[in-house]
């Protein structure tokens, strides 16, 4: 990975940032599927022995590649041999030039000084696309303990709303740890059982996001990195991106939310 972001002339965690948000999965489970793939297509047309492409394809014993084969083929690889069973090709990516843009974009740039955040926060690990399973799981626990509430009543800050902040420690980018916050914009003393974090005075771009989540804001962030980028003169800051929630129903086509993005 570390190679292959040096290629792209990015950092590890935001290549595999953009990955994921590109693709809906992480660059670990892209070349796990893919060599399972490979692995499959070369047992039913090759001689090869199982415990031999248990080692070609990246697993210490033949028990480990049966295993991770069932699960993605939901056959035996002995029963792929025998032909027993469909088999499950995840195919190689490739980029298609394609008409963009056509799209319009809503958007603003603004400036603002340093403000706090109260919330909760988890670590999650961005190689292993931990961040895409367990950040949804987050939100549902904040959503249903109670904190999502407290933070909608905490909330006299500058910006309205719940946000999910995103935030990469310099110190350890090429780690792949992310820190997610589920907070609130707030002025004064912090709560009891919540923490603190500063978000510094930054250039901020500003995205309107419409329609129901979750598939509203992925597919804004997958046009943001697809589009938006590469047709303006900016790029990510590298201090904490936010995604703004109001308080109404997500699942409503009319929901607005927003993504705020760090620019220089």
């Amino acid at each position: 990975m570390e190679q292959i972001a040096k290629v792209a002339n990015s950092s590890v965690f935001h290549f595999q940032r953009t990955f994921s948000i590109l693709t809906d999965m992480s660059i670990a489970d892209y070349i796990r599927r893919r060599r399972l793939t490979l692995a499959a297509q070369e047992l039913i047309n090759s001689d090869s022995k199982i415990i031999d492409l248990s080692y070609k394809y990246g697993y210490d014993t033949p028990e480990a590649f049966t295993k991770a084969f069932r699960k993605q083929h939901g056959v035996t690889p002995s029963d792929a041999r025998k032909k027993l069973g469909n088999l499950q090709s995840y195919n190689r990516l490739v980029i298609q030039v394609r008409l963009k843009g056509a799209e319009p974009m809503k958007y603003k740039i603004v400036e603002k000084e340093s403000f706090q955040v109260v919330g909760v926060k988890r670590t999650y690990n961005c190689k292993t696309g931990e961040n895409l399973k367990n950040i949804p799981l987050f939100w549902d626990e904040v959503n249903t303990n109670g904190t999502d509430d407290l933070l909608f009543q905490l909330n006299n800050g500058v910006i309205e709303g719940v946000l999910g902040v995103c935030v990469v420690d310099e110190s350890r980018k090429d780690s792949g740890l992310m820190d997610y916050w589920i907070a609130s914009a707030h002025v004064g003393d912090v709560p009891e059982n919540l923490s603190s974090l500063e978000i510094p005075a930054s250039k901020w771009v500003i995205f309107e996001v419409h329609g129901a989540m979750p598939h509203a804001m992925q597919d804004t962030w997958k046009q943001i990195y697809s589009e938006w980028f590469p047709s303006n003169p900016y790029v990510p800051a590298g201090t904490p991106e936010l995604e703004v929630y109001s308080n109404g129903n997500a699942s409503s086509e009319d929901y607005y939310s927003e993504i705020w993005i760090p620019i220089k």
